[in-house]
């Protein structure tokens, strides 16, 4: 059993690190092109390495591109790492109300676009073991500006995923509806996507399913890009979009559970928090 989880934890962990690099390669190329004509004015990835402790928990990465042509700001985040929970936080994660013991990997990414009619993009996947083992992630999409056609697109492709998959779109449709909403506004964050967690049972599927969410994220994003990427703007639209970006940072900072886990499993700070966009504005 103990060399069968150390496999699970090993094929995962892997599996994030290639993913990765796939979307930061990807995403390089894009903003490569908008810029192919001066290269000493292309932006790069920049990468930092942190580690929990000293106790051999673990650690992860952090490539960040900031101030390109096409992405504002994106940040791709990698960890692995593993540790006990305080007391307060056990009752809140599943397997981990006795002891508190946990290992967990995954990957995060955000991209807050420079132009303001592409929408910001969230995907993140992950592998989590404590007395229990589950997969959970997502995918969801912040337009600054109303896109039916963009809209359809994004969720007909990721009903296509979880067709695929044998997962059902309406119910990760709902989770994501549901999770990624603001209260206290009595709006929504986006336009959703899809959210789950918790996917315990038949775990080859459930990893095909997160490698193929992978994948589409990849496919979504470059085509929603490269399709907008040209569309003039005005300074006025640039001002839609910090308002609509000073919502993401309320979720982030009141709502996201990601954030929460982050804080309470000793991750990195600037890692956390690299979902925060370089500009926003309130009224």
């Amino acid at each position: 059993m103990k060399k069968l989880i150390e496999k699970k934890k090993k094929l995962t962990s892997d599996w994030f690190k290639f993913l990765q690099s796939k979307i930061i390669d990807e995403f390089q190329l894009l903003e490569n092109g908008i810029t192919k004509k001066n290269k000493n004015k292309i932006k790069y990835f920049i990468k930092k390495e942190w580690k929990k402790n000293d106790k051999k928990e673990g650690g992860g990465n952090s490539y960040i591109l900031s101030g390109g042509k096409i992405f504002d700001k994106v940040g791709v985040n990698q960890s692995t790492v593993s540790g006990q929970f305080e007391k307060t936080f056990r009752s809140k994660i599943l397997g981990a109300e006795k002891n508190g013991k946990y290992w967990a990997t995954g990957i995060s990414v955000v991209a807050h676009m420079k132009n303001p009619k592409i929408p910001a993009f969230h995907f993140n996947t992950r592998f989590i073991v404590t007395s229990k083992e589950w997969f959970g992630g997502g995918m969801d999409a912040t337009p600054s500006f109303s896109d039916k056609k963009e809209k359809i697109l994004i969720h007909q492709k990721l009903k296509t995923v979880c067709k695929l998959n044998n997962k059902n779109y309406a119910i990760y449709k709902k989770w994501c509806d549901t999770y990624f909403y603001l209260p206290h506004r009595k709006e929504a964050r986006g336009i959703g996507g899809i959210f789950f967690d918790y996917e315990a049972k038949e775990w080859e599927k459930n990893f095909k399913f997160v490698q193929d969410l992978g994948i589409a994220f990849i496919n979504i994003t470059k085509k929603i890009i490269l399709n907008k990427k040209k569309l003039n703007w005005s300074k006025k639209d640039k001002e839609q979009q910090l308002y609509k970006r000073g919502r993401y940072v309320e979720f982030n900072l009141l709502y996201d559970r990601g954030t929460k886990f982050g804080l309470n499993s000793g991750g990195n700070i600037d890692s956390i928090l690299m979902s925060l966009p370089p500009q926003a504005k309130w009224k």
